[in-house]
């Protein structure tokens, strides 16, 4: 793999692992993140799965990215 493809993998991965967590916390603490009995509402439901899901994406990203740099 080119090596600049491989460093674009890497520098996905850090932009996800920085990002997401942040916006996490800001949802948590967003008034629509809970009903009025205190339980998740869909709205943090629906984020917390596209946190999820973008932080196992950097995860792969980041893999891919260091097997393609040290192959």
């Amino acid at each position: 793999m080119n090596p600049a493809l491989a460093i674009l993998l890497l520098a996905n991965a850090l932009f996800n692992v920085v990002v997401w967590p942040r916006f996490y916390r800001q949802i948590a603490r967003d008034p629509r993140a809970r009903t009025a009995e205190g339980k998740s509402s869909t709205y943090l439901i629906v984020h917390s799965v596209l946190v999820a899901i973008a932080l196992n994406l950097a995860v792969a990203s980041a893999i891919t990215g260091i097997v393609a740099l040290t192959s």
